[in-house]
């Protein structure tokens, strides 16, 4: 039996004792016994200073977790890695988000420190400053490599050189720039070494583009700008280590935090979801993949209605009904994902190697997902490492291998997840996990031979990696003997992987990749096509048609993606070959042909027909994928059959990706034929003509008409709008006066050319009731017009008094041009003393707080209400309070914009497992300083449009053309882009400042006490 390289070298080197972290049996029990006993009588103060560390931490029962290091020696540590002497390195965040949070700043700038172990106690106790500069501000990311360090922190990727190795910065060299998301979570991030010797990285959805040391667009693979007119929301990157060939490998993620690469050159990734909607998530990076956060086609966001739309919140989330999505691996509910590995040691049991290691903020825990495969993708489960059971300031915010394969755990420890707040800004915790009563053990390394760099590479810690790699590199042929030796010997496929991605850039390449190609592994062989596919097609496509077939999925799903943007008439055939063994129920395989044929789908569906497929599940999901006029003729096919509804919902969302007019033509046919007795069919239909084609085409606009469903006022009044029908002026103001949905009446009204002057002509020759009914429309919509009408109103005395009434309680209601305009108005005496109560009125539920406090001291003997002055912050957290108390603060004060299980208006983020994401000071916080933390994908947005209207509100969808305001209450404003003046992002939230100043003291810890219930189930 051949015993594993590393087995069989452990003579090799002379081993060092970096720290010892046994416990005794004895203190273990003590521990057990008296542990919970010390954690409840410890005031909440005390449970949160670092010699209690431990003591609200669950560990899986093989591990044991210890203390590395703590406050003060570490702050508020944002990514962590470690050398291959054991060192961690740190990146701290003391100067996070000033501007927004208003903490105190270190003028001296961020820190990155290195932490070690010198006394072999299994603790830090060096302290040194690698790097510390005033622009250095809230570093995300950063990956050690030999004498490189880089460094992730918007709007820059830094390469710092210690040339001299006193672990001291000598000079900085700028990788990229220009990368947006500066002082935010979403930019960039951390740097992972991967197997073939490449660098990967993303950038979280404020990231957006790539610009080169001279400031120069960055470009791809296949030479086009990285930026938004090619690329969508969030990316994932590899590049050459100076930063050259750069190759986009996935995108449309919301905020990917960091890469994995295992060592066959499979990537993992993680993501958040928009706070609240329970659909953070795992997923397997197939290269060049959509990973759909927003629509493909228009760039809107996932809350937006579409055809064959899921049926739940979190698979809306990514768009996984669309053609074009890459399934997910793994939905993991609620959280703030952050550090992610795949863990290939040995020291740890087996249930955790070779499987991903993940840190979640947000829940408070160290998670692995043992993964298996599925068809052309795979499964997962979950089992927890750590979790802050009884402790929610436990934050990890990265996981890291070290050198002897124990796993070490950066704690940002804060009441809060960051999210532009940092609730404690003095606090920080590294932890080491491992099995129970394992020391610190490093060894030496031996880079001067290749068989000691060897030894490094199969290192499960990437910085030790590195020096193997590079050793090798620079031996050159003197290497090769003995890479081929124990390459041909080595047992442990991943650590003979390793050797193959250096075996397979040598000159014998090709008959490396040959012979994965016939190894048994899929996993093998799905790597010999990773590597063959970095090279000219001519030279590995005889390897390709041999593999075609080859039994498994997993590997016809990797030569599919290999295919990407391959011009070339025999990778058709070969496509052609592998879509034919689609079996119609596999997502992932699906989704990888789409993927080989992006930018090519004329000629892989020609030569796929070409084989005469038959019609079958597999014929008609690859028809589904398509992006070709070509199928077009299919699609109607499908169509025009006699299924239900349900069945065509995924043929008519397809339409929306097929390109050209024809489509068009082609619905309003079937709409006149197929359909003409199928009144909900034919309304799904429409909604997919090109407003271009109906404006162009009479007979198209009058099927549009003709169908528009009046039974419906929502979608009525948004097919309206949507396809510019000015003729409908007046059927939009029969509802108005019908009184049944005139709100969005009137605001398709105003979205209409000559909208405004229609209104104001129908108001001044209407009658009384006429008036009443337009009042009642239009003082929801909030544009200078609408408050300008309800202002001449209320002013004019030639009218009768109940309309003037009207118009005084209607003028505050929208937000914020009625509210703004009635405070202004009450300032400067212009409203009339008798209907300065109505006007007050109708800013009695404004969610600014300020405002009806305000337009209440108009009042004859009002005074403005007295703020409650609330206790401290650690005397508030250890107030006992009611949960079923809580429940009415809730319904009174914040179910105008929040929802807890679908209950409220669904405006602010969504409260259901709040109580596993915040602890009890993140939630004083949030409540008592909202603008020191705004949740991402909830900042508020001013849009003033050309004719002077101002709104202000939270942007939940926007593209070149369109953008979609949500407005407190719940209600959205759509607007084309072509009509705006400005879009501007501003610093407050919008939940109201000041709002537990008209709460007692025993409310506000009631509604706190009730929110810390609401738990993940």
């Amino acid at each position: 039996m051949k015993k594993t390289f590393l087995g069989r070298l452990s003579i090799l080197g002379s081993i060092c004792l970096v720290g010892y972290l046994g416990i005794s049996s004895f203190q273990k029990n003590e521990h057990q016994r008296w542990g919970q006993a010390l954690l409840d009588s410890l005031t909440e103060s005390q449970k949160h200073e670092a010699v209690h560390a431990l003591e609200g931490l669950q560990i899986d029962p093989d591990l044991q977790i210890t203390t590395f290091a703590t406050e003060p020696m570490v702050k508020n540590p944002t990514n962590m890695d470690i050398d291959s002497k054991g060192r961690v390195w740190i990146t701290e965040a003391f100067n996070y988000r000033p501007a927004i949070a208003g903490n105190p700043t270190n003028p001296a700038g961020d820190r990155i420190i290195i932490l070690e172990d010198s006394n072999g106690d299994g603790k830090a106790d060096k302290e040194k400053v690698f790097y510390q500069s005033p622009e250095l501000n809230a570093p995300l990311g950063i990956a050690v490599l030999d004498s490189m360090v880089i460094v992730a922190q918007s709007p820059y990727i830094w390469k710092l050189y210690d040339d001299n190795h006193d672990d001291k910065a000598d000079r900085k060299e700028i990788m990229f720039q220009g990368i947006g998301g500066e002082q935010h979570d979403h930019g960039a991030h951390a740097f992972t070494f991967g197997p073939d010797g490449k660098l990967y990285f993303n950038l979280g959805n404020e990231g957006k583009q790539l610009l080169d040391a001279q400031g120069k667009p960055v470009l791809d693979q296949d030479g086009d700008i990285i930026g938004p007119n090619k690329y969508k929301q969030g990316m994932v990157f590899r590049c050459n280590l100076d930063g050259s060939n750069v190759e986009c490998l996935g995108q449309n993620f919301r905020n990917n935090f960091e890469v994995a690469v295992d060592s066959y050159g499979a990537l993992w990734q993680s993501d958040n979801d928009d706070d609240g909607n329970k659909g953070v998530r795992i997923n397997a990076v197939f290269e060049h993949g959509n990973y759909g956060y927003t629509d493909e086609m228009t760039g809107e966001s996932w809350y937006v209605k579409r055809t064959n739309m899921e049926t739940e919140i979190p698979l809306q989330h990514w768009h996984l009904n669309d053609p074009g999505v890459v399934p997910n691996l793994l939905q993991t509910g609620s959280g703030s994902p952050t550090g992610i590995l795949v863990y290939e040691g040995q020291l740890l049991p087996a249930k955790f190697q070779n499987h991903i290691i993940h840190a979640d903020a947000g829940p408070n825990v160290v998670r692995a997902y043992p993964t298996k495969t599925q068809g052309a993708g795979y499964s997962a489960s979950i089992i927890n490492l750590v979790e802050g059971v009884k402790d929610q300031w436990f934050r990890p915010a990265d996981v890291t291998v070290a050198p002897d394969g124990s796993i070490f755990i950066a704690d940002w420890y804060d009441p809060g997840v960051g999210g532009h707040q940092a609730g404690d800004q003095n606090k920080g915790r590294i932890y080491r996990i491992a099995p129970k009563n394992t020391p610190y053990l490093i060894k030496k390394l031996h880079l001067d031979s290749p068989i000691g760099a060897i030894t490094a590479l199969f290192n499960p810690n990437l910085a030790t990696r590195y020096l193997g790699y590079k050793a090798l590199q620079g031996f050159g042929k003197k290497a090769h003997k003995d890479l081929a030796d124990i390459y041909e010997s080595e047992s442990n496929p991943r650590l003979k992987a390793r050797l193959f991605w250096i075996l397979a850039q040598g000159p014998d390449g090709l008959a490396y990749i040959d012979k994965a190609l016939k190894q048994s592994s899929p996993e093998w062989r799905m790597m010999g096509i990773r590597a063959a596919k970095v090279r000219p097609f001519d030279s590995w496509k005889s390897l390709a048609h041999r593999t075609v077939n080859d039994s498994d999925f997993q590997v016809k799903r990797e030569l599919a993606i290999a295919l990407h943007h391959l011009k070339n008439t025999e990778a058709d055939d070969i496509w052609a070959q592998l879509a034919s063994q689609h079996t119609g129920t596999d997502r992932w395989y699906l989704e990888a042909l789409g993927i080989g044929a992006d930018r090519l789908w004329d000629s892989r569906l020609s030569a796929y027909l070409a084989l005469k497929p038959a019609d079958s599940p597999a014929f008609r999901d690859l028809i589904f994928r398509a992006r070709t006029p070509l199928a077009n003729q299919y699609v109607f096919q499908f169509l025009k059959e006699g299924k239900s509804l349900a069945e065509k919902l995924r043929y008519f969302r397809t339409l929306d990706f097929l390109p050209g007019e024809e489509k068009s033509a082609l619905l309003v046919q079937l709409i006149n034929d197929q359909l003409k007795s199928d009144a909900e069919a034919s309304l799904v239909a429409i909604r997919h003509i090109s407003p271009d084609y109906i404006q162009n085409n009479v007979v198209a606009r009058k099927t549009v008409i003709k169908l528009l469903p009046k039974n419906d006022v929502d979608e009525y009044t948004k097919l309206i709008e949507k396809y510019s029908l000015t003729e409908m002026k007046p059927d939009l103001m029969k509802i108005i006066l019908s009184n049944k949905g005139g709100r969005q009446a009137a605001k398709a009204i105003y979205s209409l050319e000559g909208g405004s002057e229609f209104i104001k002509k129908s108001f001044a020759q209407g009658n009384t009731a006429t008036k009443r009914s337009i009042i009642e429309a239009i003082r929801w919509v909030g544009n200078k017009e609408t408050v300008a009408l309800l202002n001449q109103t209320l002013l004019n005395t030639k009218l009768d008094l109940i309309v003037r009434k009207d118009a005084a309680k209607g003028i505050g209601n929208s937000y914020p041009a009625g509210e703004d305009f009635v405070l202004q108005a009450l300032k400067q005496k212009q409203i009339p003393e008798t209907l300065i109560p109505s006007v007050v009125e109708s800013v009695s539920r404004a969610w600014r707080k300020g405002v009806r406090l305000e337009a209440n001291t108009y009042l004859t003997g009002v005074q403005s209400a007295n703020k409650t002055k609330h206790p401290a912050l650690n005397e508030l957290v250890n107030l006992k309070g009611v949960a079923q108390n809580g429940i009415k603060v809730f319904v009174e004060q914040c179910a105008m914009c929040h929802q807890i299980n679908n209950e409220g208006i669904d405006f602010g983020p969504k409260l259901s497992e709040i109580g596993s994401k915040l602890s009890k000071e993140g939630m004083y916080l949030s409540i008592l300083h909202p603008n020191a933390g705004i949740g991402f994908g909830y900042e508020t947005f001013e849009i003033t449009t050309k004719k002077g209207d101002v709104y202000q509100g939270v942007v939940t969808s926007k593209n070149e053309t369109d953008i979609i305001l949500k407005l407190p209450g719940g209600s959205t404003q759509n607007f084309k882009t072509s009509a705006l003046k400005s879009v501007k992002q501003l610093d407050n939230s919008m939940m109201p400042d000041g709002l537990a100043d008209g709460m007692s003291t025993t409310e506000l810890t009631d509604l706190v006490t009730y929110l810390s219930t609401l738990k993940k189930k």
